[in-house]
């Protein structure tokens, strides 16, 4: 009796989760900011970018937004992503939890050199930021992929190849598409650039578009998007450029 009961002992330590150093520490959000790094996207358009990045992620609003949730704490990377063999961390996995850490994050964000090069694999891009999440030290409630881009997929494989990875992750894959002055790229067959993403790009849970018509708009774009992410919000029916798609 004292044998079998040491091996149920045993058994039901082994079901419960390691809280050693080896652990994956829990987050309410996994975070990767997948922004376009493109030959279509000049230097200066790239510093806007990361700066809009950096004014959102350091808001009193995100942050807000992050103490709201149950552990208070999220993790983001930011990654930059061109041709099919040009995907770039610029920002690794950082924990987030206050303005300092906020402020690191947006410091390294707007000071690391430029890398990408190419044109449009945003297959890719889901790809390498899949494995980011896969390869994550962290346990989130929720994992998300932050596309940012202001022109059609192009080249690497197949969106619904790499959608497929994501989705078997439990990733949402969300985006924020950026016009280019004229009205931007047009999606495959001349479709609307937002329309492609709607429907080919995006997916999961409560996936979502949001529409900046220019670049000045994109700070503001970039914000609102967050909050919606980080506090796990609808988009609301009010703001006429988000669209919304569920899967």
């Amino acid at each position: 009796m004292g044998r079998n009961l040491a091996l149920v002992l045993l058994l039901a330590a082994s079901l419960v989760p390691s809280s050693g150093p080896g652990a994956a520490e829990a987050v309410d959000l996994e975070l990767v900011l997948a922004a376009d790094g493109s030959g279509s996207i000049d230097d200066n358009e790239l510093r806007f970018q990361r700066e809009g990045y950096a004014a959102a992620i350091t808001h009193p609003q995100v942050l807000g937004a992050i103490r709201g949730g149950f552990n208070q704490a999220i993790v983001i990377a930011y990654i930059e992503w061109g041709g099919p063999h040009s995907q770039h961390t610029i920002v690794d996995w950082t924990r987030i939890d206050g303005p300092e850490s906020a402020a690191a994050f947006a410091s390294q964000l707007t000071s690391t050199p430029r890398m990408a090069e190419g044109f449009n694999s945003i297959s890719e891009a889901i790809a390498y930021s899949t494995e980011l999440i896969a390869g994550s030290a962290y346990r989130g409630t929720r994992k998300i992929i932050d596309v940012s881009g202001d022109g059609p997929q192009i080249g690497g494989r197949s969106l619904i190849e790499v959608k497929a990875l994501a989705f078997a992750h439990g990733i949402t894959i969300n985006a924020l598409v950026v016009k280019s002055p004229g009205g931007g790229f047009p999606g495959p067959g001349g479709e609307a650039l937002e329309e492609h993403y709607r429907n080919d790009v995006i997916g999961g849970l409560g996936a979502f578009v949001t529409i900046a018509e220019s670049r000045k708009e994109m700070a503001a774009a970039i914000l609102k998007k967050l909050i919606l992410e980080i506090a796990s919000l609808p988009p609301p029916k009010t703001w006429p450029n988000t669209q919304h798609k569920g899967r």
